[in-house]
């Protein structure tokens, strides 16, 4: 009985509700946030917590790298404090 009405409208609540259920968790494993407005609008927006915290510091630290790394590039410096700038990335 594929036909029934019946069983296709069960059939796509299933579809639908398996579809939401992947999709929350999704959201949770990235940790999105959906809020809802007044007049109904749905925004999302990443949640803050540790994980969010900690790609924000490796960002930073990887700019700042960049940015000692731009510095020996276009220095017209020694060998010597070439070698010192690498060590000192290394330290950090």
């Amino acid at each position: 009985m594929i036909g029934d009405p019946f069983t296709m409208v069960v059939a796509i609540i299933a579809i639908i509700t398996i579809g939401k259920i992947i999709q929350s968790k999704h959201q949770a494993k990235y940790g999105i946030i959906e809020d809802q407005d007044m007049l109904g609008n749905k925004t999302q927006r990443l949640a803050n917590n540790v994980d969010t915290q900690a790609l924000q510091n490796e960002i930073s630290e990887l700019k700042e790298r960049i940015k000692v790394l731009e510095r020996i590039a276009t220095d017209n410096s020694s060998a010597i404090d070439v070698s010192r700038e690498i060590e000192a990335l290394r330290d950090r």
